[in-house]
């Protein structure tokens, strides 16, 4: 009876724990950790050939293309040009970007205040743009 009981018993903890081991979706977008002293950043999104670059002192941030072909579709393209907080108040990794489902959007976090902000990439101009989150 205490061989069953034992023997049950540990089967019982084998199966739950590996019922709570997860696995990540391969699909998803993953942030790459970085040193908290890196003054910029680059974020991928789920498009291959545009990062996100943000400097974390203060949450300005451009769009990155890059390609593989010589068809001029290189380069950076502003996404928020203004600060987003006062000089005295830049700190290095302040600021960090979070994807969303939406291929197009990520949020981006003040990690000192807490304020939260929309960003929105495109190849078009009218599309691009970082609204606040109130």
């Amino acid at each position: 009876m205490k061989t069953r009981f034992f023997t049950l018993t540990f089967v019982l903890f084998t199966i739950v724990s590996f019922a709570q081991t997860q696995t990540r979706p391969t699909n998803t977008v993953q942030q790459k950790q970085v040193s908290e002293n890196a003054i910029y950043q680059l974020f991928p999104t789920k498009n291959y050939w545009t990062f996100i670059k943000l400097d974390t002192r203060n949450g300005k941030m451009w769009q990155v293309h890059f390609s593989v072909k010589d068809d001029g579709s290189t380069g950076e393209v502003i996404l928020n040009s203004l600060p987003l907080v006062k000089e005295e108040k830049e700190v290095k990794g302040r600021f960090t970007l979070y994807p969303t489902e939406n291929m197009y959007n990520f949020i981006l976090l003040d990690q000192i205040d807490g304020y939260v902000y929309q960003v929105q990439w495109s190849m078009t101009k009218e599309n691009r743009g970082v609204i606040p989150i109130f």
